[in-house]
């Protein structure tokens, strides 16, 4: 059974507290009045994320929400220090962001973790306290008492994850994204050759000549996604960090007198459009798929010059049988090219 994606979850986490200073005294032969001799506690741990390319998805956090880091030791006799706390170093997918979830409304996130190995500690471990011998002093020769570690700061937070690619394939249900990205690249996301739609995000590597990049599949997007309709919102957070979209309008749909192709390609960028992030600025390549299932190819005529009036590059192919695929990945090699890393 595929396990499932999961791209968003809450937890909290809590640094570890300062170990307590000791209150002890010196004690040795031949020493007769000997001072006071209690050690430090030792700093509790820090809880820190790191980003790890060898993740994909935020399972871990999801089924393990409280996240503690250890306590310092407790200071002890002759002037011994605790030991320090062990850090609790949380490991996630590399373009994972980080919300605190008792910060004010609009508040920036607390991290991104955009790039592998990218690290931020989120929760600070306490101070250890002072033991009795720091409070000595020529007036104050026995100081009988210490401090109490400093407790380790806590914070709940919510991670989101932000898919890593360089391509995104958007589109209605059932366009052929994930037919596509099994055509272009290594991935192989579940297709079928019924109505069914992509649940998760699936990535793939291409690679044109010299050139290796990521195409990532994003599951279909309805009306409304924009504000969270079908999970939409969810879904188009994944393509914020392309840089080129690929749109593609299901070629099929020119057989049904029932469907617009030209209103179903509108629908998708206005809600590029109302999302944000500049989804909407972003470069962006129309494939009419499916083209081998219209016999009539003078049918495509209309609709790809009207596609193309709004400026953008509109090829015709079909994922199914690689017809005019090679057009397709050499325009977005190039179109990578443009735009830069």
């Amino acid at each position: 059974m595929t396990e499932p994606f999961i791209d968003e979850a809450v937890v909290t986490v809590a640094a570890g507290a300062g170990g307590d200073g000791c209150v002890a005294w010196r004690r040795e032969k031949f020493v007769p009045r000997g001072g006071p001799a209690g050690g430090d506690g030792g700093k509790g741990g820090d809880v820190v994320f790191v980003a790890d390319p060898g993740l994909a998805t935020l399972r871990d956090q999801k089924y393990q929400p409280e996240i503690r880091a250890e306590r310092g030791g407790a200071g002890g006799g002759a002037g011994r220090t605790g030991a320090d706390g062990a850090d609790a170093v949380v490991r996630v997918p590399p373009g994972t962001v980080l919300h605190d979830l008792e910060a004010p409304a609009g508040a920036e996130p607390l991290a991104d973790l955009a790039e592998p190995g990218a690290r931020c500690v989120v929760a600070r471990g306490g101070r250890g306290g002072r033991g009795n011998a720091r409070f000595a002093t020529p007036t104050r020769q026995t100081p009988d008492f210490a401090t109490p570690g400093e407790p380790g700061e806590t914070r709940r937070l919510r991670l989101a994850l932000k898919l890593i690619a360089d391509v995104g394939l958007v589109g209605l249900p059932n366009a052929g994204k994930s037919t596509l990205l099994r055509r272009i690249s290594n991935a192989r996301p579940r297709v079928a050759d019924y109505p069914f739609t992509t649940l998760f995000p699936h990535l793939g590597v291409v690679a044109f000549d010299e050139q290796r990049f990521v195409v990532a599949d994003i599951p279909g997007l309805i009306e409304g996604a924009s504000q969270g309709v079908g999970l939409g919102d969810r879904f188009l957070r994944h393509v914020e960090r392309t840089r080129v979209l690929v749109h593609l309008l299901d070629g099929a749909a020119l057989l049904d007198p029932s469907r617009d192709l030209r209103a179903e390609y509108a629908v998708i960028r206005g809600e590029l459009r109302a999302y944000g992030a500049n989804l909407a600025e972003r470069r962006e390549l129309v494939l009419v798929n499916k083209c081998d299932l219209i016999a009539d190819r003078a049918a495509l005529e209309p609709l790809v010059k009207d596609l193309a009036a709004s400026g953008r590059p509109v090829l015709v192919g079909s994922g199914a049988t690689g017809e005019g695929i090679p057009a397709l990945v050499r325009a977005l090699a190039l179109a990578l090219q443009e735009t830069g890393r």
